[in-house]
This record gives structure tokens, sequence and C-alpha cells, in this order.
């Protein structure tokens, strides 16, 4: 019988003693797996932590990718194109700091040539193509408005081309045969080879046949020998004119950008690109010929004195 009761309470102490074992076992377990748990946990947070880290690299980096055009642009020709090709040279290269731009005043026609013969990229003309001027194209990338000004004292208000015409040839001599005072015409204009001269003759058709009271060399010295004489006339570019002289309509249209984009100002002359047809352009000088006609370029050519095209 006592034996019987040692057995039992031996077999009692055994299953305690194993219960503990495996109670201690299933704690450690559970601790260990709560642990991994939280390193997995801190090891999640720092890949992502990484990966936002690495976005947000990516984003400082991935701006606007630097300008990969480089190399020479040769330009020349028209004088008027001047402050223009000035303007969109500044504002190409300001984009495209590794492409130079070469300009070389020498007049419409030297223009239109150096870009037949090849040593010009982009010819620059203040006229459009005659016929016999072959193999080039001409791209109009902007307008040039011609302005016909009196002193302010003149009451002659509106002109014709014809009496335009008459007053260069010395046909007209008097202001009163066109409405206006007793006064004796002056006619002032600018010197020979000047861009706004060509524009005018071509435009009025009297090229080499004008009678000038003065041949002046600059814009500014028109308007202030028109400003300063009561009986004088001359022609300036749209944008240089003010106050100080009065501008007269041509066939009832005053100039202005608008009336220059539309066609109804007559006394205007396109500002053109010449290219080679058989010469393909390099990549900047196409980019640059791209630049020249967007809607990037407008507020250039506007504040060089200019008339962008219409859209």
């Amino acid at each position: 019988m006592k034996k019987r009761l040692v057995l039992k309470v031996l077999a009692a102490a055994l299953a305690a003693s194993m219960c503990l074992v495996g109670c201690t076992s299933t704690t450690a377990e559970s601790s260990s797996a709560s642990e991994a748990s939280s390193s997995s946990a801190a090891s999640s947070e720092a890949s992502s932590e990484a990966q936002s880290s690495a976005a947000e690299s990516s984003e400082e980096t991935g701006g606007e990718a630097a300008s990969t055009l480089s190399g020479n642009i040769s330009t020349g020709g028209s004088t008027s194109m001047e402050q223009v090709i000035s303007a969109l040279q500044e504002g190409f290269v300001e984009l495209n700091p590794d492409v130079t731009i070469t300009y070389d005043p020498t007049g419409s026609g030297a223009g239109i040539t150096g870009a037949m013969e090849g040593s010009l990229d982009i010819g620059l003309s203040s006229r459009d193509l005659k016929e016999d001027e072959t193999g080039v194209t001409g791209t109009t990338i902007a307008l040039d408005g011609i302005s016909i000004i009196v002193n302010t004292e003149n009451t002659v208000t509106d002109l014709t081309i014809d009496d335009l015409a008459k007053i260069a040839r010395g046909e007209i001599t008097n202001w009163s045969e066109l409405g206006g005072p007793d006064g004796e015409i002056v006619f002032v204009g600018r010197e020979a080879g000047s861009g706004t001269r060509d524009g005018f003759e071509s435009i009025v058709g009297v090229e080499d046949e004008c009678v000038y009271a003065e041949e002046l060399t600059a814009t500014g010295a028109v308007i202030a020998r028109v400003q300063s004489n009561a009986n004088a006339i001359g022609y300036a570019s749209l944008s240089a004119v003010d106050d100080t002289v009065k501008t007269v309509s041509i066939e009832g249209v005053l100039p202005s950008e608008e009336t220059v984009q539309d066609g109804t100002y007559q006394i205007q002359r396109p500002f053109v690109f010449v290219t080679n047809d058989s010469t393909e352009l390099s990549e900047a000088a196409q980019a640059f010929m791209d630049f020249a006609q967007s809607d990037d370029a407008d507020a250039l050519i506007a504040a060089a004195g200019a008339v962008p095209l219409a859209d």
C-alpha cells in the first residue's frame, strides 16, 4: 500500500517538473518570437526609410536635365535685324550655354548669298527672297512696321502710297498740295545701306529715285530732325517712334502691332531666316531655328522692337 502511494507521489512530482520545463520553454519561445517580430519590424522600417530617402534623392537630382547642345552657329546679313538677332541669341544661349552664335551685319543681300554659298548657317534678310535667289528657303520669324512721321504742328494726318512716292521723288514739294500748311517739304531719310531705308524704298517703289534733303545715320537722328523742323517728313521703325513726332496713317491705317500683323498697314517688311536647301542644319542650328519660331521668342522679338507673327 505504501509502495503504491510512493509511486503516485513520484509520478505527480515528475509531471509537475515536466510542466515547469514546458512552461519555461514556451515562455522563452514566445519571448524569442516577440524579439524576432520586433527586429523584423525595425528592419522593415529601416528599409522603408531607405526607400524614402532614395526617392527624395531621386527627386532632388531628377529635375530638368541640362542642355547637351553645343557648337557654333554662324549668322549674318540684315543690319535691321541686329536687335532681334541679339535678343534671340541671348535667350537661346541662356538655355544652351555651350552654343556660340555669331552675327555679321553685312546687309540682306550678303546674308542671302552667305546662305546660298554655305558660308553662313543662317542668313538674315529684312526682305522677301527674289525669284532669282534659288536654292535657299526663307522663314519669316518676325515683322517690322515702318512709321511715316511728321512734325507735331503739321495738320496732315493721312497719306497714300502714291503721295509718299511723289514726295520721295520730289514731285510733290509743298504741304499745301496735300491739304496741309504752305511750307516746302523737307524729306529726311537714312543713309545708303540702311535696312530701314531699303524697306521704305522697296515698299513705296522708289529705289534709287529718292531726293533726300538729308540722309542721317540713325533712326534717332531722323526723329530728332523731324521734331525740330515743322516741314519735315521721315520714316522710322515702329518701335522707335515716340510722342515728340506725329505718325500719319497710310491709306487710312495707322501702324501698330495689330495692323502690322493683320497686313492692313502696308509699309512693313518681314524679318527672314534664310537656309540652304541642300545642306542640313546642325542640331544646334536647327534648335535655334525652332526657338526663334516658338512662343517663347515672342516676348524677345517684341522687346527688340519688332512685331511677333500672329498666332
